[in-house]
């Protein structure tokens, strides 16, 4: 018998036994009872699935029919499971400051001397920077125009870490507050930003000093990033349990109404990227002469990866080779490439605006153009530190929220969905370092489709 006729009879024996029940006029506590029943037995065999797929996504998704389930049946005991969650966001938390420190100093101080990065460095950074700062400003645009957030009842979250009303601050003191006066200090605080440019700093200073001194900090450092990757990736085993559980007291509190709000952040987040891909790819292409069409067939299959893996790095070895068959020159695509791992994630930082002002709505906290300008700015810095971390995207909202003052609860919400907007920003991460490795191509006159037609511009 085939599968599919298989799931046909099961609905038309679940249909009949509803009319049935129906007809008989059995009492709505007995309705309810096999109602809840038959939902918990088709969750038992979500269970069974997950563990004959053992996969982390297969667990996500399973924990999260379980958290709404049970946040809908049993709601007084789902409040109380938010501990779960709090304990995960306070480990995520501890990997910020180190891990920052460790990748930027690699990605910085690892390349060499600065001024033998050439023209395609500044220029390439020079593109990175206006792509992923319209990115960004995408990002807002549409968050406040769809403003996903509202309807979210603020009372939810009233358990959330009270953070001390500050005076407001000059532009003086917003410039001071950038520079660390004890790093430890800013660790110890989440203060991103300081750790940014501590880092920053000391990656500069790295190269200055002599070759064994730098080779001694490079290999700490090396080894210090391996261990955050590891604790990461220790710290995300336990990502369903307390997806399921933020899920579940989400439920408890709120009912099914909220799920609205998370299906709108994920159509905010997918018309944010397509108006992305509208606004600055396709005309950046053209400006620069790019066969579309045939670009993007060169490039389907990575960016397909991508989506499917929701990681840049599984797509990365056949992003380089599709880039070089298509004929962009080995040394550009070798610098470019990688480069934007760290440097160019647009859709990871069109991502972070618009669930940093998401988390904002949804605690009641109206974000002003001037202190939206500032995030922007943050992310612009901080969304570079920690490229090829699984679920990095979450550190840095973390980090961002705690550094404005902004409740991290609305976090769990995003949490349960991450997995599907995170394919959508993966693939289009992919997608911009591509054409990004076009651009510097088209820059330093060796683009293939300008050399083909023997007319180097």
């Amino acid at each position: 018998m085939p599968t599919y006729f298989k799931y046909v009879l099961a609905i038309v024996f679940a249909l009949a036994l509803g009319a049935t029940i129906w007809a008989l006029n059995v009492p709505e506590f007995t309705i309810k009872f096999a109602a809840m029943s038959m939902r918990w037995l088709f969750i038992g065999g979500l269970f069974w699935i997950s563990l004959k797929r053992n996969k982390l996504t297969t667990w996500i998704f399973f924990s999260m029919v379980v958290g709404l389930e049970f946040g809908y049946d049993f709601p007084a005991i789902a409040q109380e499971l938010n501990v779960v969650s709090k304990i995960f966001i306070k480990l995520i938390k501890t990997i910020i400051g180190p891990l920052l420190f460790g990748t930027l100093v690699i990605g910085i101080a690892g390349h060499g001397d600065i001024k033998q990065l050439g023209r395609m460095g500044w220029k390439s950074l020079l593109y990175f920077e206006i792509v992923t700062t319209i990115a960004l400003l995408i990002g807002l645009a549409v968050v406040n125009i769809t403003r996903p957030g509202d309807g979210i009842n603020p009372a939810l979250f009233a358990t959330a870490e009270k953070v001390e009303t500050a005076e407001p601050q000059t532009w003086k003191d917003i410039i001071l507050h950038i520079f660390p006066e004890n790093i430890a200090k800013s660790m110890a605080e989440g203060q991103v930003l300081q750790i940014v440019v501590f880092s920053l700093l000391f990656a500069v200073a790295l190269l200055f000093v002599k070759e064994k001194y730098k080779n001694t900090m490079m290999e700490f450092c090396t080894s210090l990033t391996e261990v955050m990757f590891s604790f990461t990736n220790i710290v995300m085993k336990l990502a369903p349990l307390a997806i399921g559980c933020a899920l579940a007291a989400s439920i408890g509190k709120m009912g099914f109404g909220i799920l609205a709000n998370m299906a709108k952040m994920v159509g905010s987040l997918y018309l944010a990227l397509g108006i992305l891909v509208i606004v600055v790819f396709i005309p950046v292409a053209k400006l620069i002469g790019l066969p579309i069409k045939k670009f993007i067939k060169s490039i389907a299959e990575p960016v397909t990866i991508a989506f499917a893996t929701t990681s840049s790095e599984s797509a990365l070895p056949k992003a380089m080779a599709a880039l070089e068959k298509f004929g962009i020159p080995r040394k550009i695509v070798t610098f470019v490439l990688p480069t934007g791992y760290s440097f160019n994630l647009d859709g990871t930082t069109l991502y972070l605006a618009l669930a940093t002002v998401f988390c904002a709505q949804a605690t009641g906290i109206e974000l002003g153009w001037e202190k939206q300008l500032i995030i922007v700015f943050t992310l612009m810095l901080t969304s570079k530190g920690v490229a090829g971390v699984p679920r990095a995207s979450l550190i840095i909202l973390i980090a961002t929220l705690s550094s404005f003052g902004i409740p991290v609860e609305p976090a769990y919400i995003i949490l349960g969905i991450d997995e599907i907007m995170d394919m959508g920003r993966t693939a289009t991460n992919v997608t911009g370092n591509c054409l990004a490795s076009a651009v510097v191509a088209k820059w330093e006159n060796e683009a293939p489709w300008d050399l083909n037609d023997g007319n180097q511009s």
